[in-house]
């Protein structure tokens, strides 16, 4: 069936006539040129905003603002409206609903904003192309939603989870003290607790005990595959930090990417991706939603302690997320959680989910 965009804003968001949207593109600039995806993601922002107002609801002017430094960096001040210098910060006080459809995620810097305002609802889409129209956009958000509160739910009773790597590399990730979320495609007026998703949605996650506790280190700790370029590097990890970097060039590359900023060491996220629409074809948004990834540097957006202040430099901040699902370069054979009682649960087995039919999984 072709894409409905009308459906899929309903579905996602209800929208009440008074509801302000506010959509947010960045541009490129020096040292970061256009490209066509780019340029599509541009036409697909001004499509939503003719598809909010198809609804009823008073839309803003495009908000638009040269590209951040990265991924999760905070936002610049100051942005363009309808031939307009505007204050980005004032644009997203006057809107209910805000929409970043970026290169750079926003999702950071647009979490602080729904931690101060309970009238604020907001979809990040870092990197959203035109084909997830009928890939990971057009799935079933009711089921999406279902499965992730499922896994959420066993993330926040977990006080470990045990990963076994393709590679056949072992790591766990420390669980205390952190709760799970449902990263579930919902994003309504009434719609219970933290009110930002990212959109294509379709994961559980969590973040790892950091340490902060006083004579409590983490216990995050093992080896960690990561490939590219048919290059591996085998990441070892102590107390939720990445300690040493095992490999060749790539693993001098990435040593060199860690050595800038001790905080990107920082073992930030586990995501449990089971949107069965997603598919792997390189776009960490959808990518993420397809199954196993983690992430490194800053956490405090998704619950963590780790924030910009822990990085020596504003252009330094990053929250980078590695994926481990079908059609990666690597992939996992199992997760398994440990639970406060003593037992354990596998839940996900050669990248498949245990908690629901196998017939019902991604293919």
């Amino acid at each position: 069936m072709p894409f409905q965009l009308d459906k899929l804003l309903r579905d996602v968001f209800a929208p009440a006539p008074h509801e302000r949207v506010l959509i947010m593109v960045d541009l490129p600039r020096p040292g970061l040129p256009d490209n066509p995806d780019w340029a599509e993601r541009r036409v697909m922002a001004e499509e939503w905003r003719a598809g909010f107002a198809r609804l009823g609801c008073p839309v803003a002017p495009l908000l638009s603002y040269p590209a951040s430094a990265g991924n999760n960096a905070d936002l610049v001040e100051f942005g363009e409206s309808d031939g307009q210098s505007i204050a980005v910060a004032h644009a997203i006080a006057e809107a209910h609903i805000v929409i970043a459809m970026t290169t750079h995620s926003a999702t950071a810097p647009l979490s602080a904003c729904v931690k101060q305002r309970t009238d604020l609802r907001v979809a990040s889409m870092p990197g959203v192309l035109r084909r997830m129209e009928r890939s990971a956009l057009a799935a079933d958000y009711a089921e999406v939603a279902r499965r992730t509160h499922l896994l959420a739910e066993r993330l926040t009773r977990a006080t470990s989870a045990e990963v076994t790597f393709a590679t056949g590399h072992r790591f766990t990730f420390d669980l205390r003290y952190r709760t799970g979320h449902a990263d579930d495609g919902q994003c309504t007026r009434d719609k219970q607790g933290f009110r930002l998703i990212n959109l294509p949605s379709g994961e559980a996650f969590i973040v790892p005990y950091e340490g902060e506790r006083k004579g409590d280190p983490s216990c995050s700790a093992g080896v960690i595959p990561v490939r590219w370029n048919g290059e591996t590097a085998l990441l070892h990890v102590r107390q939720n930090r990445i300690q040493d970097i095992e490999g060749g060039a790539y693993a001098d590359k990435l040593r060199a990417h860690f050595e800038v900023d001790p905080a990107r060491r920082n073992v930030a996220e586990l995501g449990l991706g089971c949107n069965d629409a997603a598919v792997v074809m390189g776009s960490v948004l959808e990518d993420e939603k397809a199954g196993f990834h983690w992430a490194y540097g800053r956490s405090e957006h998704l619950g963590g302690v780790v924030g910009p202040d822990a990085f020596r430099d504003p252009s330094h901040v990053v929250h980078h997320d590695i994926v481990y699902a079908d059609g990666c370069p690597v992939t996992v054979r199992d997760v398994t959680l440990v639970y406060p009682e003593g037992g354990r649960e596998c839940i996900l087995h050669n990248n498949r989910y245990t908690l629901w039919p196998v017939q019902e999984t991604r293919t």
